[in-house]
């Protein structure tokens, strides 16, 4: 199996998933794994640009109606 080696991390953060571990029952390197394992998990993230032509119109910044350049438009 392989093995993932996490350098350089804040003496709290490495505080806080200990603390974590002990709350969960786990040792810190099953509580590692759990970490990871529920933040990779399910369905993928969109991408920005998926993000954007699926948000409502006000969250994409519309162009007003009244405006008449030639910039073009995601689909709605």
């Amino acid at each position: 199996m392989p093995t993932l080696t996490v350098r350089n991390l804040d003496d709290d953060i490495v505080n806080r998933l200990r603390q974590q571990a002990v709350m969960n029952g786990r040792s810190a390197e099953a509580e590692h794994r759990a970490i990871l394992a529920q933040a990779l998990r399910g369905t993928p993230r969109k991408s920005l640009v998926a993000f954007v032509v699926d948000a409502p119109g006000e969250a994409r910044n519309e162009r007003d109606e009244s405006d008449k350049s030639d910039v073009a438009r995601p689909p709605q």
